[in-house]
């Protein structure tokens, strides 16, 4: 019979509780004061288990040859440019300039 202490069972609690918050495809980026440029985008490519209360991810950026592994407090989704309407499109409105017949 294997004794569990009440540390590692509240240590391995933590780490089951922590819930990812990105999915494998979804498209990241580093928050603002990380070191790198915010503009570099970076694609999940895997989920890792959480490292200190923290969920991990293996991210890579198109333009490295290598993926980086990192802690979910590090990064922010990217939305859409597609799917997220411009300034301009949201001030006027769509179809700004065009006839009407």
């Amino acid at each position: 019979m294997t004794t569990v202490s009440t540390g590692q069972r509240n240590a391995r609690s933590l780490r089951e509780d922590a819930p990812h918050a990105f999915a494998v495809g979804q498209r990241v980026r580093f928050k603002a004061g990380f070191g790198l440029m915010p503009t570099n985008i970076f694609e999940i490519t895997a989920k890792l288990p959480a490292r200190a209360n923290s969920p991990q991810y293996r991210i890579r950026n198109e333009e490295e040859r290598h993926e980086r592994v990192t802690t979910q407090e590090d990064l922010e989704l990217v939305i859409n440019a597609q799917t997220d309407s411009s300034l301009m499109e949201r001030t006027f409105g769509r179809g700004q300039g065009t006839e009407t017949k």
